[in-house]
């Protein structure tokens, strides 16, 4: 059991949170929620050690093992990869080092050799014998294919780095497990299978993260980060959030009713006061009013953007087709070969592929932004493309003392100032954020900068590039509506599997051996046999390993 007592954090005079007491009992996995800059990943820190809470104390049973998932994906780059995931449980990896060593060393004593035996012995108690085979499995499990096993983790790509280390945080199934985002960057099967295992998980599990999906799946418990303070619920994500909305309702249907009786009776007080017949009457009334106090509703940290892509002109009949495309990387290798594709009016398409790479690489040729390609593309003289890219460093990295104000200018066709600063503030820039300068933006700020200028834009198509980075869990849903909502064709890859699910109307996924094209929703085509077999004859050797 991990119990929190008291806990607060403070930074100078602001209080992140404060009096946080909670109890994490095994068997439940508990999803921690709350605004960008609510203190999510600080709680979690407080409860590994990493950062001191300000006042209060952690209590955790005795002999019981805490394991966090890495955020640094390079700490461990000179490392072959099985001898990093065995070091998820640091003290069975400093056991194999130390006996080894004394096997190793041709000096060693009787007394270096009695320490090996010891050794021994707790290393077979933690089953250290199936050590490098249950780390093998957990890797084999994420995904990560046998081939990479000894390889050092600094000649894995991205994505096989990610899990790698949640492999690490896996291994040895501690009675405590931290995960800060553990879903990032993890295609749709690697995420199904993380989805499982924490479902079955017998042990305690603390997660941040922004995916709804996730969350319903694994989560007993919600702990939510408001208010300034931190409060634990029973039930996954989407029984915390309709329950949240109405106890808000609720809440705000019981203060509507005092005010209207506050009302009446300041009315009757007014009407009656002077008259001595009524004066008695309206001196309880009074009195009554008094003690009818209204309760206020407490102001969330949580806020909406507001996300609405609004056409300029309705597109026509032909919309984009793209004819025996090809991309090569730098190394003269193929990413994809030979694409054919036609969209329709009205289709929003899903982009999916085991190699991110070669769908930003598309992404970046559909949106004129990459001239070294083969093959064609063509629009539709009526469309308007707009396109969001996963990397949008370039658009911040000129004049990093503009303010928002003005680097928004540079996208709008009205210049005014008022116009500019009401548009911000739908985005959530308010007050005086509005001058924050361009070159310090966080990673969510600017992706909601990047909204506005598209919104500016009035598409009729959009090209996003993982949208959903960076943004948290309220943004997230307003993009959701807003792209449900929009009457224009779309193209977009994600991680998030609610938007996946509730805005694409047809999939298609790059592969090694071409295009996988299917007219179906994000969820029938994860579950269709004849998908799964399809896409397993596509990609060969990758994917029946």
């Amino acid at each position: 059991m991990l119990s929190v007592n008291n806990v607060a954090v403070q930074f100078g005079k602001r209080v992140l949170f404060d009096d946080v007491n909670l109890k994490f009992v095994k068997g439940n996995c508990y999803g921690v929620i709350g605004a960008n800059g609510a203190g999510k990943s600080t709680f979690l820190k407080v409860l590994s050690g990493e950062i001191e809470s300000t006042r209060g104390n952690l209590e955790i049973t005795p002999g019981e093992r805490m394991a966090v998932l890495s955020q640094n994906h390079f700490a461990f780059d000179e490392f072959p990869v099985l001898d990093t995931v065995i070091m998820g449980h640091r003290r069975l990896y400093d056991i194999m080092q130390e006996k080894n060593a004394i096997y190793d060393n041709p000096n060693a004593t009787e007394a270096d050799s009695m320490h090996a035996a010891e050794l021994e012995g707790e290393f077979a108690e933690m089953n250290g014998w199936m050590a490098e085979t249950d780390a093998a499995e957990l890797l084999s499990n994420l995904g990560v294919h046998e081939s990479l096993h000894y390889k050092l983790v600094k000649d894995l790509n991205g994505s096989e780095r990610v899990k790698v280390l949640l492999a690490q945080a896996l291994f040895g199934s501690p009675d405590i497990l931290l995960m800060d985002e553990p879903t990032n960057d993890l295609d749709a099967e690697t995420s199904d299978w993380l989805c499982d295992f924490l479902a079955d998980y017998q042990n305690i599990v603390i997660v941040v993260s922004h995916d709804r999906h996730f969350l319903d799946m694994v989560c007993t418990n919600i702990v939510d980060v408001d208010f300034g303070k931190i409060r634990m619920f029973t039930g996954n994500y989407s029984f915390w959030y309709e329950a949240s909305q109405l106890m808000s309702r609720q809440m705000a249907d019981k203060n509507k009713k005092i005010e209207t009786k506050r009302q009446e009776m300041m009315e009757f007080i007014a009407r009656f006061s002077a008259n001595a017949s009524k004066s008695k009457q309206a001196t309880s009334r009074k009195k009554a009013l008094e003690k009818l106090n209204l309760e206020e509703l407490q102001v969330s940290s949580r806020r909406y953007p507001y996300i609405a892509f609004k056409p300029e002109r309705e597109p026509g009949d032909v919309i984009l087709n793209v004819e025996n495309l090809s991309k090569r990387n730098d190394m003269g290798e193929y990413l994809f070969k030979n694409l054919y594709l036609r969209f329709n009016k009205g289709e929003k398409i899903a982009v999916l592929s085991r190699n991110a790479s070669a769908v930003t690489a598309f992404f970046n040729i559909l949106a004129g932004e990459d001239k070294n390609y083969e093959g064609e593309f063509q629009y539709g003289q009526t469309i308007l493309p707009q396109y969001l890219p996963n990397d949008n460093s370039e658009y911040f990295s000129g004049d990093q003392d503009l303010s928002l104000i003005d680097w928004l200018r540079q996208y709008s066709k009205e210049k005014d100032e008022s116009f500019i600063r009401g548009f911000l503030g739908r985005m959530l820039f308010g007050g005086e954020e509005v001058f924050k300068k361009s070159g310090v933006l966080s990673g969510g700020e600017k992706v909601r900068c990047m909204m506005s200028k598209i919104m500016l834009a009035n598409p009729n198509f959009l090209i996003l590039d993982e949208p959903t980075n960076h943004l948290d869990l309220e943004s997230i849903t307003a993009l959701n509506n807003g792209l449900q909502e929009f009457s224009g064709n779309i193209i977009f890859t994600s991680h998030d599997y609610q938007i996946l699910d509730s805005v694409a109307n047809r999939i298609i996924e790059i592969t090694p051996n071409g295009l996988i094209d299917q007219y179906m929703s994000y969820h029938d085509y994860v579950h269709s046999q004849k998908v799964i077999k399809l896409r397993a004859e596509m990609y060969g050797d990758m994917v029946a390993a």
